[in-house]
């Protein structure tokens, strides 16, 4: 396994995070005909409280 043989300056190590960046959460509609607002994926829907066409919480 290759070890590095110096430290990496803090610039360097810095620099090459700077390349990890975040993605925006992809939103897509509510399956609920009435809503229709933009909800992320895989969760109830924070306007109406539905998922997957059932009542899951109540609406906000």
């Amino acid at each position: 396994m290759a070890v590095p043989k110096r430290k990496m300056s803090r610039s360097n190590t810095r620099s090459r995070r700077a390349q990890w960046k975040t993605t925006a959460i992809p939103l897509e509609p509510c399956s609920n005909r009435a809503c229709r607002q933009p909800k992320p994926q895989h969760v109830a829907c924070p306007n109406c409280g539905q998922y997957n066409g059932r009542q899951v919480t109540q609406p906000a």
